[in-house]
C-alpha cells in the first residue's frame, strides 16, 4: 500500500468532500480517502497494483476539481 496526498483545487463543501470520497473510494485497491477543505488536499491511501496514482487523479478531475500537485 502506498500513502500520498494531492492537492486540490475547487472543493467548497460537504458536497465535494462526499463527491470525491465515493468516487476515489469506489476505485480498486483504495483502501481510504481522507479530504481536507481547509487544507485543499485529499489523502489516500491505495494500492497501486489495482489504481494508478494517474487514475486516482482522474476520477478527481472527472468530478469536476482540479490536481494541482
Amino acid at each position: 500500500m502506498e500513502k500520498t496526498v494531492l492537492t486540490v483545487d475547487g472543493m467548497s463543501c460537504e458536497h465535494c468532500v462526499k463527491a470525491i470520497t465515493n468516487a476515489v473510494g469506489s476505485l480498486p485497491g483504495v483502501a481510504s480517502v481522507a479530504v481536507d477543505l481547509k487544507k485543499k488536499s485529499v489523502a489516500l491511501e491505495y494500492d497501486p497494483a489495482k489504481s494508478s496514482l494517474d487514475k486516482i487523479k482522474s476520477e478527481i478531475e472527472d468530478q469536476g476539481y482540479e490536481v494541482v500537485a
